[in-house]
């Protein structure tokens, strides 16, 4: 629970900027305005716009918002903050399934531009599943981008397990080749594949994808396979526009938003997941192996809008 409990606070505290820009500009409208109007509504949209929660997104809270003002009655504007609060947490919910891949043998595909902290995620998760006493197997599958191999192979080291790593500049796909032959043969419990993601060449990306996804299939039928999509939260509206070009050639079954901390644009999260009906499974917001955790709709809107200082000692 205080685990539970520090990520929270941390999350808070990542989320600061975003909150300063959202949360303050809501306090007054709420307290600045006697009567729900349409100015009203249209002074909230444009705060949630500015939070990069997204035009189109932004138009649907105030559409769902605005009904549940009417359902319930609701006079007084203040009254309204739980209602955008519940508005926001049910555009953002993780379907029940989402982390069903944990608890079976498992091919998890890691991809992402350049610079997003992809292979960071890999190497914090590898860690974590480690620690709960999974077997875990790493493929150095991103061979494209320099270091990338040495960077994945210090992970393994740190969280202490294996590696199935080629060289660089080699065949992405062979590399997955040996790591399914090398999970079936050793019984690992998940296999995390860091592969690579250069959208400046789309069609090289889709083929690439497609040479790998049938070698797991051919390989390692029995395993279910998970595409994370590694997106950096600084980057705002810049992070949809990739989610949305990677949707293009992969089959994309949650996306890791990472750098929360310390950005204005912590909103992007709640627009990735209603925009592209994709679920946000992962947060990271700091640099510790602890900072990468599941997504919580519910503690991700109570943290952008707990304006409070003191410690919850819950």
């Amino acid at each position: 629970m205080s685990e539970k409990r520090g990520f929270f606070s941390k999350l808070k505290s990542g989320l600061a900027k975003t909150r300063d820009r959202f949360t303050t500009g809501i306090d007054s409208v709420f307290s600045g305005f006697s009567q729900i109007d349409e100015d009203f509504y249209e002074e909230i949209e444009e705060l949630l716009v500015m939070a990069d929660i997204g035009i189109e997104n932004s138009m649907n809270i105030i559409a769902s918002l605005k009904e549940k003002v009417k359902e319930n009655k609701v006079k007084e504007p203040e009254a309204c903050r739980e209602l955008l609060k519940d508005t926001i947490k049910e555009q953002m919910a993780v379907p029940d399934d989402a982390y069903d891949y944990e608890n079976r043998k498992s091919v998890v595909l890691f991809i992402g531009v350049n610079g997003v902290g992809k292979t960071t995620s890999v190497g914090k998760l590898a860690a974590q599943y480690k620690n709960e006493g999974k077997k875990v197997l790493l493929a150095a599958a991103d061979t494209f981008r320099a270091g990338a191999i040495d960077q994945l192979k210090e992970w393994s080291h740190r969280a202490s397990v294996d590696i199935i790593a080629g060289q660089e500049g080699q065949d992405p796909a062979s590399v997955v080749f040996d790591a399914t032959n090398a999970a079936k043969s050793r019984n690992t419990d998940l296999l995390l594949c860091d592969t690579a993601g250069r959208l400046h060449n789309k069609k090289n990306l889709m083929a690439e994808l497609h040479k790998i996804y049938k070698i797991i299939n051919s390989e390692y039928s029995d395993a279910h396979v998970e595409t994370f999509l590694v997106v950096d939260g600084t980057t705002g509206q810049n992070a949809l526009v990739q989610a949305k070009q990677f949707k293009e050639v992969a089959d994309i079954t949650g996306v890791i938003l990472t750098k929360l901390d310390g950005t204005a644009k912590g909103g992007i999260a709640i627009a990735i997941q209603a925009e592209l009906g994709i679920p946000v499974k992962f947060i990271g917001i700091g640099e510790q192996v602890g900072d990468m955790q599941r997504f919580d709709s519910s503690e991700f809107v109570e943290a952008l809008f707990d304006t409070s200082t003191e410690q919850d000692n819950e």
